[in-house]
Parts: C-alpha cells; sequence; structure tokens
C-alpha cells in the first residue's frame, strides 16, 4: 500500500513520523475522510472546503491550496489497487519540543493513506442495528474534525460493549449526533435534522440527504430535536461516508417505530445508491 508524507509517496512501511510531533504528543491537528467510489472522490471540493474550516478553528495555516490538494488525492487513489477506497488526510502542527504554545516556523505534518471501502450490506441495511443513548460529554468545537477523538471512542465503545453499533448523543436534552455519525429523525412522514452547530461534525453525506429530500419532495425540518422526539420517532437513521443511510430500528433496548427500518429509511436508501451509481460510478 501507497502512502503520502510530507511530499512523498512511499510503502506504508516506510513512513516514519518524530515522536514529538505534535500530533502524537498533543492530538493537535485535524483530518478529513474521502470515499472514494470507482477511483473517483465523492465530493471532494466539499471534503476540501471542510478541511479549510477545521485548520481554520485550530488557526493552522493550510499547507496546500485547493488545486495542488486535488492533485495529490488523485495521485495517491490512482497507486491503489482497490477502486473503492477510504482515503485519510491528517494535517497536524508539526514537530517541535513539547510546549502548548504554538510553535514557530515548523513546517506541518501532512499525512495520507487510502484503505478499501467497506460498506454495509443490502443484508445489514435490511436488519437495521441498534443503537443507545449517552450524555455528550465533548468539548464545545466539535464542528472542529480534530485528530483527538478520545470522548467519541469512549461514548462509541458504550454501544461495543452492549453489542449495538452506534452512541446517540444528547446534551442538554437535545440531539447532537453519533460518536462517529450524523444522526435523522422521522416523525409521521417528516424528516427531521439537528441543525448544524458547534456541537455537531455536519457531515458530507448529512448534506446529500438533505439534497436529495428536497429534490424528491420529502418534507423536512431542520431544527432543534429533542430527547422526547427521538425517542417517540417513527424512524432514527444513522448517516456516514461508510455507513450511508442505516436505520437504527431498537435505542436503548426500546424498538423504535415497528422495530424494522422504515418506509422513509428504505426509500433514502435506494435515492442515495441511485445518486452514488449515476454521480459516481457513470
Amino acid at each position: 500500500m501507497s502512502v503520502y508524507l510530507d511530499g512523498q509517496f512511499l510503502p506504508l512501511a516506510e513512513a516514519k513520523v518524530s515522536v514529538l510531533d505534535r500530533g502524537f504528543v498533543f492530538g493537535d491537528g485535524v483530518y478529513e475522510l474521502v470515499p472514494v467510489y470507482s477511483k473517483k472522490p465523492f465530493r471532494l471540493d466539499e471534503h476540501l472546503r471542510r478541511l479549510q474550516g477545521s485548520l481554520d478553528g485550530i488557526r493552522l495555516a493550510n499547507p496546500h491550496g485547493m488545486a495542488e490538494w486535488r492533485d495529490l488525492i488523485l495521485q495517491l487513489i490512482a497507486l491503489q489497487a482497490f477502486a473503492d477506497q477510504s482515503l485519510y488526510i491528517q494535517v497536524t502542527r508539526g514537530v517541535a519540543p513539547r510546549d502548548h504554545a504554538f510553535p514557530k516556523d515548523v513546517a506541518p505534518t501532512v499525512f495520507m493513506f487510502a484503505q478499501p471501502l467497506v460498506t454495509a450490506t443490502p443484508e445489514q441495511k435490511a436488519a437495521g442495528v441498534c443503537a443507545v443513548t449517552a450524555v455528550d460529554n465533548r468539548w464545545l468545537r466539535c464542528n472542529i474534525k480534530a485528530i483527538s477523538l478520545l470522548a467519541n471512542i469512549l461514548l462509541r465503545q458504550q454501544a461495543i460493549d452492549v453489542g449495538c453499533a452506534e452512541t446517540v448523543m444528547l446534551r442538554d436534552g437535545f440531539l447532537t449526533e453519533g460518536a462517529a455519525s450524523n444522526i435523522f429523525a422521522v416523525k409521521n412522514g417528516v424528516l427531521l435534522a439537528p441543525s448544524p452547530s458547534n456541537l455537531m461534525l455536519t457531515g458530507i453525506t448529512y448534506d446529500v440527504v438533505l439534497e436529495l429530500a428536497a429534490a424528491h419532495g420529502i418534507p423536512t425540518e431542520v431544527r432543534a430535536i429533542s430527547e422526547a422526539e427521538v425517542r417517540a420517532a417513527d424512524e432514527v437513521w444513522m448517516t456516514s461516508s461508510t455507513k450511508e443511510i442505516m436505520a437504527i430500528v431498537a435505542l436503548d433496548g426500546a424498538a423504535v417505530g415497528a422495530g424494522v427500518p422504515g418506509p422513509l429509511a428504505r426509500q433514502m436508501d435506494g435515492l442515495y445508491q441511485t445518486f452514488k451509481q449515476q454521480v459516481m460510478r457513470a
């Protein structure tokens, strides 16, 4: 497997980073994850704009312009033997003696690698998944795609420990997102999405779902969603680049709706698959 590190494409086994890199010592960096279908990156410009927003959020100058990023990413994609990829981009503040203050005149560390993209099977989507809820105890800058994901890891593990797929997070009585996904609800045929804010990371799939809903006349409300609304919803979904649209059929051990993927989840997944086929595999 070929990776990219600070200006070089090289085998993964040869990629080395200093133990004094601030990403390793402090978690001082940001990342992006770009799904790739048939060697075509999905909404690359949107991902790069979100990367720019994360870099701005931690006051780190972008090491590359959009065109340069695009060229490097396409080169890395072409080097892989597999067509569908999950391409990871990480930028840290670089290598410096350990000190909380920003180092001066230090080049950022840029690392990228790709691995096979594994999405849910039709059988998994037909069955749906279970989830648990937890208090969202993360920091207040969740809109920054920071590499320091320990809080998300601990929250997600609460679901894994009981055999579930995701943890649905609630802050002050309102839905924020999943530990590694965005969360939607459906009530009386209306799609409910939490409003983008500093308390959640708006996913690219989240945007696509809202665009498809608007294009196909699905009633939608983007607003604050209470815990009570989540628990009383007819449908709850998790969405992400790898899970795409996945119905949550049980929450904290209680059935969501009829306990099976609902009609709107099935419709949206069909729309998403058609969109992916027409746009990414044409």
